[in-house]
């Protein structure tokens, strides 16, 4: 990952993690707890692809697995982002803009119930029953209708940061960088002609054009002005 992607992520994820941890988890809402960390996740994934949502996933839970008031072994939380954030990073457009709000909250709704049973699944594992006595069912209706409220909120604000951390023109230095408009692309395909990146191409046809036209007027014995 680049330089201002790992410090956007971080700060993103700090911010997170301090408002999950000393504001909604003292809301006390029946069910789940609002995953303002899995939200920011599922943005920044949505616009660095697979790779880089695991990598923001893992560091993100593996923070959330060692900040107080944490009661679950270390590991645990940052298993279940890192997977969330590569399967959310598989349905990034090539361009990272999403043009329906559709997708993001199903994939909102998919993340926090696919979340849900994992943990509980891992929690199994390691011998934590704590799903099995508050109800597995409450757990994922409540985690998807939190997630899914506070969704339009968070996701598309952190998509917007993070899209416009990668067009700074002072820390961009990919191909994206270099990429024009759709449309001039499209035209260009289309007719044969570049656009914008050489602005002449227009005068240097018709100089070519002029220049022929000269030649076979020469040929021919035609004084041309």
């Amino acid at each position: 990952m680049r330089v201002n992607r790992i410090l956007l992520s971080t700060a993103l994820v700090v911010v997170a993690l301090v408002v999950q941890v000393s504001v909604l988890a003292r809301l006390h809402l029946p069910g789940a707890v609002p995953d303002l960390l899995l939200l920011t996740v599922l943005g920044l994934a949505m616009v660095y692809g697979h790779v880089g949502g695991a990598l923001v996933g893992f560091g993100a839970g593996l923070l959330a697995d060692l900040a107080p008031p944490a009661d679950h072994a270390a590991g645990r939380y940052a298993l279940v982002l890192c997977v969330t954030g590569y399967f959310a990073g598989l349905i990034r457009p090539e361009n990272g803009r999403l043009k329906s709000a559709t997708g993001p909250m199903a994939v909102v709704v998919a993340a926090a119930v696919g979340s849900t049973l994992l943990y509980a699944g891992v929690g199994a594992l390691v011998g934590d029953t704590a799903a099995r006595h508050v109800g597995l069912t409450g757990l994922l209706f409540s985690a998807a209708l939190y997630d899914l409220l506070l969704a339009p909120f968070v996701v598309p604000g952190i998509m917007w940061l993070a899209r416009r951390a990668d067009n700074d023109p002072l820390t961009e230095t990919g191909p994206a960088a270099k990429a024009g408009d759709i449309s001039s692309g499209w035209l260009s395909s289309g007719t044969g002609l570049r656009i914008g990146s050489q602005r002449g191409g227009l005068g240097a046809l018709k100089a070519k054009a002029r220049t022929r036209s000269t030649r076979v007027g020469r040929i021919k014995g035609v004084k041309r002005l």
